[in-house]
């Protein structure tokens, strides 16, 4: 069962991201790609020595949609000063949702919930040879003044290579999530965005315990003009990577160009 979804969340990412690139830009609804530079101390895990690190994070972020719903994802480019955990890591995570409503050719709801949509997701990091797939389902939201209220439910399924087989991180159990993102633009100079998740506890193929995590990320931008922000993102990470020795709390200087 677990392969087989495995497999059909793949085949829906790849089919549905070799979409977006045959389509005109035309073809989209709607589209925003945004470029991040963020700079602060994040903590290093126990696992990997502890203590904290001079931080710069490069993010290429998208989101757009089309007829039948829409995609989000971002890559980040990490570099941590000193060598070590984060010298130069690569890690993006990516999105599809398929709304319900849309395919079904249903009018948008009037009440509290907007729609339903089927989520077909995987998280990569490329240094660590870690793949996840999530698979799931969403619930958007009708919630005044906000440009999108979203709740994510999906399982957290590794395909990670693992130590054993010359990875350089250990695989884990498979386990799940739930993600609240949203927007909220106050006037036309300010907004406040970003997600908070919680994912369960699993074990790694040494079995060792990887807690269950909570990591909030909200960011507070103001819009020096429509094409560029500057802010702060508040980052707050319980059991960071399932270490329970390590809880970050930490602001990050943010940087947004919008293209």
């Amino acid at each position: 069962m677990i392969d087989h979804l495995k497999r059909l969340t793949l085949v829906a990412v790849v089919l549905f991201a070799m979409a977006i690139v045959a389509q005109p830009a035309s073809a989209a609804i709607w589209s925003n790609t945004e470029l991040h530079l963020q700079f602060g101390t994040l903590e290093t895990p126990g696992f990997a020595g502890g203590g904290d690190k001079s931080t710069t994070i490069f993010t290429l972020q998208h989101a757009s949609g089309w007829k039948y719903g829409d995609n989000f994802f971002f890559f980040d480019v990490i570099s941590a000063d000193g060598g070590g955990f984060n010298d130069t890591e690569t890690y993006g995570e990516w999105y599809s949702y398929f709304s319900f409503r849309k395919i079904g050719g249903k009018e948008e709801m009037k009440g509290a919930l907007k729609d339903v949509r089927f989520i077909a997701g995987f998280n990569w990091s490329a240094d660590a040879d870690v793949i996840k797939y999530l698979p799931g389902i969403g619930l958007s939201w009708n919630a005044p003044g906000f440009a999108f209220l979203n709740t994510d439910f999906t399982m957290y399924i590794d395909d990670s290579v693992g130590i054993g087989n010359g990875g350089s991180a250990p695989s884990e159990d498979d386990s799940w999530m739930i993600d609240v993102n949203w927007a909220r633009p106050i006037g036309t100079k300010w907004s406040i965005e970003g997600h908070a998740e919680y994912i369960g506890s699993r074990t790694n193929e040494f079995g060792g315990p990887v807690e269950a995590w909570i990591l909030a990320q909200p960011q507070i931008r103001y819009f020096l003009n429509p094409s560029v922000a500057i802010g702060i993102e508040y980052q707050y990470w319980e059991n960071k990577l399932g270490d329970a020795a390590t809880d970050e709390s930490t602001v990050q200087a943010l940087l947004v160009w919008k293209f």
